[in-house]
């Protein structure tokens, strides 16, 4: 194990009793010490790993892509919702098959969630760089096939990806 794990270790266990506190809203001693035992339990398992997906994760640059997405979600939202709306209702689903340019396995991590928080579109498989996406007309698949959200996600890890 590395010499960072004592501070890994913390860090990822405070973090995660402060998710158990913030979801339990229970704050009697005995769900205050299961929640630290879980979240220590938790964090020593997933502390010490040389391979993971977000090591070196650019979370400083991250931050910058949240408000972008919150727009997207909620642009996608009320599309959603027209459709709905519509006595007709106009969907035409459909399977994407997506090949990423993205490198980093974060990055690939965060477009894939990034298109199942977006609604209208779900990932359906994740294979290395390649996505299956179901969307549920074209508008709502329109910021993946116009490669405008790998852009935006290829900003947040510094690389470049062909238009």
């Amino acid at each position: 194990m590395k010499s960072s794990f004592p501070k890994q270790f913390m860090a990822k266990a405070l973090a995660l009793f402060g998710v158990w506190l913030v979801l339990s809203g229970r704050y009697d001693l005995l769900h205050l010490i299961i929640g630290f035992m879980v979240a220590c339990g938790v964090a020593w398992l997933n502390t010490g790993y040389a391979h993971s997906a977000f090591q070196g994760y650019p979370w400083m640059r991250s931050v910058l892509y949240v408000p972008w997405l919150f727009l997207r979600i909620v642009q996608s939202s009320l599309h959603l919702t027209k459709l709905i709306l519509k006595r007709s209702l106009p969907i035409h689903p459909k399977l994407i098959s997506y090949r990423s340019q993205l490198q980093h396995q974060g990055a690939i991590v965060l477009l894939a969630n990034s298109v199942t928080l977006t609604p209208g579109t779900i990932t359906v498989e994740v294979n290395g760089n390649h996505l299956l996406v179901h969307a549920i007309d074209e508008v709502a698949a329109e910021d993946l096939t116009s490669g405008r959200m790998e852009k935006k996600i290829a900003g947040v890890f510094q690389q470049k990806v062909k238009p």
